[in-house]
């Protein structure tokens, strides 16, 4: 299929693009990478009649660190940006780490952070990692700009809380303390694969005592969720392997997964039970986790 025919624009500046966001409304598409954008219009699977490109505006690709603030990733920086920058293999290898399995390198190099974000896929494999280390994102609009964090972002199937006039410029991952993060996924593929599951999870440790944990679950709810049941389970306690079993088990009863053409419902539950596992023993350095299970064809 041929895409349908659109207007073009190339604003200089976040200020002329969110205006014209504002002028053309539902008709109007932010253009940044065009991995997800362009093949939905091509396959008719989105009409859209404007598309605004991000391409002229500057600032908004640079990955940093900014004393009192962290870790900020433009949102026009690529998931190969993610994977290559030094600064966060050196503070947040998870984040690198995620972007690494995320699709395939031809889609790696040309697809941003903040297209993924905004997509707001179920299986997305950015958003659980930065959940995990409480990201916040930075979203400038026709009335100036404001900071949501990404948690609060994502609200359903494809459906964020942007506004019309709103360009997401920055996500910030705040300074904080963490013993180690990490994300896993099980996919049908060695690569480009959807995530069947996905689990991430960021934990302070005190010994073999936690301290604080964040577990976060892909593709098996609406939308990225925290698993809150089981990080209260592992809150305060001393790690040890029937209550890692717990605490998998806890995971996959608040998860709310489907049954399509890719897996079970009753599947995926039982993938969270074993990857919530095997990512809290890799985040603790309770035992060699292969790299291959990233997106391994079984997990056990």
């Amino acid at each position: 299929m041929y895409i349908q025919d659109f207007d073009y624009y190339r604003p200089a500046t976040l200020k002329e693009a969110s205006k014209l966001l504002a002028k053309y409304g539902d008709q109007a598409k932010v253009l940044a990478g065009g991995t997800d954008l362009l093949p939905k219009m091509k396959n008719g699977m989105l009409a859209t009649t404007i598309l605004v490109s991000l391409k002229s505006i500057s600032n908004l690709s640079e990955i940093e660190y900014l004393q009192g603030k962290g870790v900020v990733i433009g949102a026009k920086a690529t998931h190969n940006d993610l994977v290559n920058s030094s600064l966060l293999q050196e503070r947040y290898p998870s984040i690198s780490e995620a972007a690494h399995v995320l699709a395939n390198n031809q889609v790696r190099n040309m697809g941003t952070v903040g297209g993924n974000i905004v997509n707001a896929t179920p299986s997305a494999d950015l958003p659980p990692i930065l959940i995990a280390l409480d990201a916040q994102l930075t979203l400038f609009g026709i009335n100036g700009q404001r900071t949501v964090p990404l948690e609060n972002f994502l609200i359903g199937p494809n459906q964020c809380a942007i506004k019309k006039d709103e360009i997401l410029t920055h996500i910030v991952i705040p300074d904080q303390p963490s013993t180690g993060s990490s994300y896993l996924k099980f996919g049908l593929r060695r690569s480009g694969a959807l995530a069947i599951v996905g689990v991430a999870a960021n934990v302070v440790a005190r010994g073999a005592t936690i301290e604080k944990a964040r577990i976060v679950l892909s593709a098996v709810a609406p939308t990225t969720m925290r698993a809150k049941g089981a990080e209260q389970l592992l809150t305060g306690k001393t790690v040890t392997e029937p209550l890692l079993e717990e605490v998998g088990r806890t995971a996959a009863l608040e998860c709310r997964p489907i049954s399509d053409l890719r897996s079970s419902a009753e599947y995926r539950r039982d993938l969270v039970r074993v990857f919530t596992k095997r990512v809290l023993r890799k985040v603790l350095k309770l035992e060699d986790v292969q790299e291959e299970g990233v997106r391994d064809h079984g997990p056990y």
